[in-house]
């Protein structure tokens, strides 16, 4: 059995060309669903009905034809598939049939038929002119060669043709991705006794199931999905292509309005900045940088301020790429078409395409920005990621990419993975899941390496630089860049770790002669006072060299083990510690495990100074365990 397929037919047309008769023919219900619209018999908000054709349901969305209510129609003409423009016959061409044109074209809608109302109204000779300036009309768009079917309401001629060329024309509409990211713009919120909050939208992506859990944008609050409703039936999962009523926990229907988006949780992220691709309808007039316009995006409207970057403006018919600056948090993804209307007097002046919908702010006509555009706009996911991390100086969670490009998880691993195999990017980490452009780790490397040379130059005594010093001096960068550039380091050789230091690898330390001379010195003074070690000050005195470089080559002593530091201002040469670990293996052989302070001074023949914090470095080095005032030898 095939899969039922989900089709939204939006009607457009001049008010009262019998639009909402003509849906009440096809399908049985009367779309104005408003008393004042039935009342004034003109459709002032968006109304909906369902036809099923075999294995097609058709969804109808009618849309208001006023000029006053045109910003209700591009609400619902977002998420439709096909468009079924409306024509009477009796005044043919309007202003609203062109405007509602200009909108169907300029959201990318490739497919459609005409429907001639009211066509019991005239004669077969003025029938006919329609159709031909119906032709002229469309001639070179979508629409071009598609059925032109004469119909009236009165008499139900036509009818069966039309549903057989709307059977015809859904059956040759892709079925949208399923897999893709569930969205649903939002048209309606209401209560409903019983129920709680119904909102209601087009599906345009992905899919959703009864109690997932789901998130309004832009307030970003998570709701669950309660129960869905479609076509006048109670259904458990919704698909892209289906008109759909939504019941909502977690919210109240006054809190939702139009314009809001429902969508996966915790993914996306709104915006109010995004560079685009705009076209300019030939009826507009010239768009000046800076100018204020209305911005219509699914069932969203908002005042935006346009940035050229390519031109100081804009001609009637010309395409340039921009940057918008929204007054109010939208959700948005590359590839969303939109709707700009002239912010006074209104009217549609053009529309375009989301190219990057979290823009960073540019300078007008901003040249620098247009290849990443470009290569965003037209490229592979490739080569559109590619792009993405070059221009970007942080790096990207599987989050940033999902909202970002739009992509599900599937695809972002897909395009990571090859663009890794090619060197152009790396994963820094899988769990979780992050990556940077393969330039910014080689940048991070050569920088490091830079450094550490720089350092051991400057610090031929010490034996390494810190890691997090090193990470500092080199501008802070990203802890996982950091960490995967110093781990390719390592790998090639280049420089070794050793704890805490990082260090050219196979460097060695070399003294000068002077230098020799004092480290011996050092050795010999504290080896010969066993433990009743000097001062340090007391053996600068005897040293060749400044204090400076005689407390580093301590330091070297110190990391060879040559020398011990027992506290922070006690050094005992490993001679005498080991000579201590022996006094006290021998006290417990001949006088037992325990050991008292006065007992420990007569054994090393040392003074409390010196007693105690021998005896706590016992203590940490497990050779002896404090209880009370004395101490137990293990």
């Amino acid at each position: 059995m095939a899969a039922l397929k989900h089709v939204i037919v939006g009607t457009a047309g001049h008010v009262d060309h019998g639009k909402s008769a003509l849906v009440e023919a096809l399908t049985g219900t009367n779309p104005d669903r408003l008393e004042e619209e039935k009342r004034r018999g003109i459709t002032i908000d968006l109304g909906f009905a369902f036809l099923s054709l075999g294995d097609v349901n058709v969804g109808f969305v009618d849309v208001p034809g006023h000029e006053r209510f045109v910003r209700n129609m591009l609400a619902g003409v977002g998420g439709i598939d096909l468009v079924l423009l409306v024509i009477a016959a009796d005044e043919s061409i309007k202003p609203q049939t062109r405007e509602h044109f200009d909108i169907c074209r300029l959201l990318g809608i490739s497919r459609g038929l005409v429907a001639i109302t009211k066509a019991d109204l005239v004669d077969s000779d003025v029938l006919g002119l329609v159709r031909l300036e119906m032709e002229e009309f469309v001639r070179g768009s979508f629409l071009e060669g598609a059925p032109i079917v004469p119909v009236s309401t009165k008499t139900g001629e036509g009818f069966e043709a039309l549903r057989r060329e709307l059977l015809r024309a859904a059956g040759e509409i892709p079925a949208r991705k399923a897999e893709s990211h569930f969205r649903l713009p939002i048209d309606r919120s209401f209560t409903l006794k019983g129920f709680g909050t119904i909102i209601t939208g087009t599906l345009v992506s992905g899919a959703v199931k009864v109690e997932d859990d789901v998130e309004i944008y832009p307030m970003r609050r998570r709701v669950r999905v309660r129960g869905l409703h479609s076509g006048g039936r109670t259904i458990e999962k919704a698909v892209a292509g289906q008109r759909t009523a939504m019941n909502l926990g977690g919210v109240e229907h006054t809190e939702i309005a139009r314009g809001m988006t429902l969508s996966v949780a915790g993914v996306f992220r709104p915006t109010v900045r995004c560079d685009a691709r705009i076209t300019m309808l030939s009826s507009a007039r010239r768009l000046k940088n800076h100018a204020r316009v209305h911005f219509h995006q699914g069932t969203a409207e908002t005042v935006a301020e346009v940035s050229l970057l390519e031109h100081q403006e804009l001609a009637p018919g010309q395409s340039g790429l921009v940057q918008l600056r929204l007054n109010d948090e939208v959700l948005l993804l590359p590839g969303d078409r939109f709707i700009l209307r002239q912010f006074s007097p209104v009217m549609t002046i053009g529309g375009g395409v989301v190219i990057d919908a979290h823009a960073m702010r540019h300078r007008a006509r901003d040249l620098s920005v247009l290849p990443f555009l470009q290569t965003f706009e037209r490229g592979t996911h490739e080569a559109a990621l590619a792009a993405l991390t070059e221009r970007l100086a942080y790096p990207l969670s599987l989050e940033d990419i999902m909202s970002r490009a739009g992509w599900v998880e599937s695809e972002v691993h897909d395009a990571t993975r090859v663009l890794a195999a090619e060197k152009r990017l790396r994963i820094l980490s899988e769990t979780p899941f992050r990556v940077a452009s393969y330039r910014a780790v080689a940048d991070c490397a050569a920088a490091m390496s830079k450094e550490i040379e720089e350092f051991h130059r400057a610090n031929r005594l010490l034996p390494g630089i810190p890691r997090q010093d090193l990470r500092g001096r080199i501008g802070d960068p990203d802890a996982d860049v950091f960490d995967v550039a110093l781990h390719d380091l390592v790998k090639m050789g280049t420089v070794s770790v050793s704890g805490d230091l990082v260090q050219r690898a196979g460097r060695e330390i070399a003294l000068s002669a002077e230098e020799a001379k004092a480290k011996t010195v050092i050795e010999t003074e504290f080896e010969r006072a066993g433990l009743t070690v000097p001062s340090f000050a007391a053996v600068l005195e005897k040293l060749p060299v400044e204090a400076k470089r005689a407390q580093r080559i301590l330091q070297i002593l110190l990391r060879e083990r040559v020398l011990i530091r027992i506290a922070e201002d006690l050094v005992f040469h490993r001679a005498a510690v080991a000579q201590l670990r022996e006094l006290v293996a021998n006290y417990k052989r001949q006088k037992g495990q325990r050991i008292a302070v006065p007992a420990f001074k007569e054994l090393t023949g040392v003074t409390r100074k010196y007693a105690i914090p021998l005896l706590e470095y016992l203590d940490r080095e497990h050779v002896t365990r404090r209880v009370g005032d004395e101490r137990v030898i293990l």
